[in-house]
């Protein structure tokens, strides 16, 4: 399957996880700088990002604070009782820009970006989002082989990526749109289709 996932860092110092379908396993990688990131998506044409890919209308930029915090995407994760970390916030700044600069560029390679969200999915599997081995179990479950390694949290939320961005191409995901862009889950009445792919 032409798709790949991605748990971005929002900076170069620190392990962004990749997962990605290979003769029916999931496997995972962890890289660092954009350079290595743009390599390995040359070969997909649809990336599901965990990062925000874009700014709140009427937000020009991350540097100016005109109090307007939220997109209407976010707003409707809210009301699902999600829980997130605005874009606007501290850290997050640093990665909302890195991943408009890659969504931008893959883009231009013409390929579709999509941002996901691995503690959404999380949630809406009734998983906890850090317990490793809960996560690990659950996509195992659902029939899919998995690399005997260590995995780290970045490489799970990566799957999770992935994982989402085939519920979206099976016409199974949660797409919360708005204005100022979208995010895409799972559906939530239907978080056991999984099996099934």
């Amino acid at each position: 399957m032409n798709i790949l996932g991605i748990d971005l860092a929002g900076s170069e110092k620190r392990p962004t996880g990749i997962a990605y379908f290979e003769d029916n396993r999931i496997l995972t990688k962890v890289v660092y700088n954009d350079e290595e990131i743009l390599k390995i998506a040359k070969n997909f044409s649809k990336i599901f990002i965990d990062a925000p890919l874009s700014l709140p209308k009427g937000r020009g930029s991350l540097e100016v604070n005109n109090g307007i915090h939220f997109r209407e995407c976010d707003i409707k994760l809210r009301e699902l009782k999600i829980k997130f970390f605005p874009l606007t916030l501290g850290p997050m700044r640093k990665l909302t820009k890195r991943a408009i600069k890659l969504k931008t560029i893959l883009e231009e390679q013409n390929k579709k970006v999509f941002e996901v969200f691995p503690g959404g999915f999380y949630d809406i599997m009734k998983l906890s989002r850090k317990n490793k081995e809960e996560i690990i179990k659950f996509y195992k479950n659902l029939g899919f082989e998995l690399e005997d390694k260590e995995f780290i949290q970045d490489e799970l939320d990566a799957i999770a990526c992935l994982l989402t961005g085939l519920m979206h191409k099976k016409g199974e995901s949660l797409i919360l749109e708005g204005i100022d862009g979208s995010i895409i889950l799972p559906r939530i009445e239907n978080n056991l289709k999984l099996k099934s792919y």
